[in-house]
């Protein structure tokens, strides 16, 4: 893939972008990794989410939404041919600059795979590895 030369993370609420978000959800979730639709989809009325552009190319997609333990980050999601151009770190940035001032406890679940991802951006693994939609995962708290 050709070196990119922007890229563009905006949150969106407006129909027209979320169907993007969702397709992007869709296609790497549901199509790629087998997770059942049913779970992908919830949390969506309560949840902030993000679009990432790579040259004005739909490429990522992610969502924060306060829990009552937190604020969490969910759902991020880079497109295939997107990987490795730095569209899903460029996401995770978007977001915690986005989150309210009072967020003092982040966190995620991190597929297990994308552990050293997230520790390069500030998080650190805590409790046991766990299955969620068919996947192992980590929950992962901001420092």
């Amino acid at each position: 893939m050709p070196e990119l030369k922007k890229i563009q993370v905006n949150k969106v609420s407006d129909p027209a972008n979320l169907e993007k978000v969702f397709a992007i959800r869709r296609e790497v979730f549901v199509g790629e990794q087998n997770c059942p639709p049913e779970l992908e989809y919830e949390f969506e009325d309560e949840s902030t989410h993000f679009l990432a552009r790579a040259d004005g190319v739909p490429a990522g997609a992610s969502r924060w939404r306060k829990t009552d333990k937190g604020y969490k980050l969910e759902r991020f999601a880079v497109l295939k041919q997107f990987r490795g151009t730095g569209v899903g770190q460029e996401l995770v940035k978007a977001v915690l600059a986005d989150l309210p001032a009072d967020a003092d406890y982040v966190y995620l679940h991190s597929q297990t795979q994308a552990i050293p991802f997230y520790e390069r951006l500030g998080f650190e693994k805590s409790g046991p590895e766990f299955e969620e939609a068919g996947i192992w995962h980590y929950k992962m708290i901001r420092k």
